[in-house]
């Protein structure tokens, strides 16, 4: 039989333990909560010259419903072609092969490319007909070239056509155009003279 006395020092021992451990959690809780608060970090400003890049936008849209797999193919001014076995070159990156309805959970017929900066020259945009479960041909696609020339202004639409797509591997050039190194179209230089990009990619 242990004392009573003793129980009960032993029994304050433990509750004042727990009530210091208890209080010193509190207080680290606190400052936990209070640190965030004390000389927040400020945004620095954008030195100068450092402005993101200006950006050459293509978009290309199909009917969501169809299981079809339409590529996008693109070529900057001396550059390489780029679509989905070469999804990047020196001034274009190709974002996303979308496969249709493999693989995506977006369930969007959905491809764009996008430059890094602009190069005066000429662009090249072609549609090929990878694939086509749907058996809903022709394909119509829509597609969109767009230009960003720096951050301080807004995206501007170029060129915005659909095209319909009738065969499987059926290659398209949808748009062969020319911009100056501010991001303007020349004046007179659209045209949709045929130039395969698939055929031309690197090994």
């Amino acid at each position: 039989m242990f004392d009573s006395d003793e129980s009960l020092d032993a029994d304050g021992a433990v509750v004042f333990r727990d009530l210091i451990t208890l209080a010193l959690a509190g207080f680290l809780v606190c400052i936990v909560l209070v640190l965030p608060h004390i000389n927040p970090a400020k945004a620095k400003p954008r030195p100068e010259g450092l402005e993101p890049p200006g950006n050459v936008v293509v978009e290309i849209r199909w009917p969501d419903p169809l299981d079809a797999d339409v590529d996008l193919w693109v070529q900057g001014p001396d550059d390489v072609p780029v679509g989905y076995s070469n999804k990047g070159g020196r001034l274009f990156n190709l974002l996303r092969d979308d496969l249709g309805h493999r693989a995506d959970a977006s369930g969007l017929n959905y491809e764009v490319a996008y430059s890094r900066g602009i190069e005066a020259g000429e662009y090249v945009v072609n549609l090929h007909l990878y694939r086509d479960q749907s058996g809903a041909s022709p394909i119509p696609v829509t597609v969109v070239a767009s230009v960003k020339p720096s951050a301080k202004e807004s995206t501007r639409q170029l060129l915005a056509t659909t095209v319909e797509l009738v065969r499987e591997g059926e290659e398209r050039t949808v748009f062969r155009f020319r911009l100056d190194a501010a991001g303007n179209l020349v004046p007179g230089s659209v045209h949709d003279l045929p130039l395969p990009l698939r055929a031309r990619r690197p090994s």
